[in-house]
């Protein structure tokens, strides 16, 4: 664990950078391919709305994975993060346009803990809408 964020200058409340992380249809099916999770629902778009959906939706487990990458990115090593959890509160909607959907993160420590240890909780949202609940990851730092 090589983390570039030193504990001793962190303080509760700092703030990690702020991301956007951009959501096609051919994210979606990348990210199908990478993970093995070809469920109808993430590609296809009559099937999404036959049991309910406003449209496809992006993996509940990417949208968690990017979230992610605001925590990994600011501590500089994705080994540092020895704990994260969240809740799934809304899908990820992505039309099938040039833009799709977006999903952005922002992060916050939220304690300093024991071990050099602190947790940071993230907000995700997309379309105006919180997507991500109890987003939690604990940090080693330096």
């Amino acid at each position: 664990m090589t983390a570039k964020v030193s504990f001793d200058e962190v303080e509760v409340g700092t703030e990690l950078p702020t991301r956007e992380f951009p959501v096609t249809r051919a994210t979606l099916v990348q990210y199908a391919g990478a993970s093995g999770d070809f469920n109808p629902i993430h590609w296809n778009e009559k099937f999404a709305r036959e049991v309910g959906l406003p449209d496809v939706i992006a993996h509940g487990m990417f949208t968690m994975a990017e979230a992610a990458r605001v925590v990994t990115d600011w501590a500089g090593d994705p080994g540092a993060v020895v704990e994260y959890g969240v809740r799934f509160t809304k899908p990820v909607v992505v039309p099938n346009d040039d833009k799709g959907a977006l999903i952005q993160v922002t992060g916050k420590v939220a304690a300093k803990l024991d071990d050099r240890r602190v947790r940071v909780d993230l907000t995700a949202m997309s379309d105006g809408q919180k997507v991500l609940g109890m987003s939690r990851a604990v940090v080693q730092l330096a």
